[in-house]
């Protein structure tokens, strides 16, 4: 069971509650049922955890990946270099075309890191949100739970 389905069990169970009269609003709640389902959602996030961090190490090797390609571009382009030395002529289009190389590589390697990154940051900011979201539910029911003590 994921944390959004338990959270929606949780305030299945509020609404269920009866009502205390004349309490301004209080409630009676299992409270068992509300700790079953907190440990529950304890047991739940490590995962969601792991899987930001598996993100994190994804976008590193994504990264990793992109400087060794760039790099592999780059030495092939100065090892293309070298060898169209001989002539004056031949020397100066080799180096017109290993920097034309070099700057397409880095711009490769550039755009690569900026998807990479925007992609990341988009996937983690929707698993702050459902943590978020899901630390201000618990935060309400253990207050809900606080008040019907």
């Amino acid at each position: 069971m994921n944390i959004e389905e338990i959270l929606e069990m949780m305030d299945e169970t509020i609404d269920k509650s009866m009502q205390v009269p004349f309490s301004n609003k209080k409630s009676l709640v299992d409270v068992d049922k509300m700790r079953e389902l907190v440990d529950e959602i304890r047991l739940s996030m490590p995962n969601e955890i792991k899987q930001a961090k598996k993100l994190v190490q994804d976008r590193k090797i994504i990264i990793e990946d992109a400087k060794g390609e760039a790099d592999s571009i780059i030495k092939k382009a100065e090892e293309k270099a070298k060898q169209l030395v001989t002539q004056q002529e031949i020397t100066r289009l080799a180096q017109q075309r290993a920097n034309e190389i070099m700057a397409s590589a880095q711009a490769k390697s550039k755009e690569l890191r900026s998807t990479t990154n925007e992609y990341l940051d988009n996937t983690l900011s929707k698993i702050e949100e459902l943590l978020s979201e899901d630390l201000v539910n618990i935060k309400k029911a253990r207050n809900a739970l606080k008040a019907n003590k």
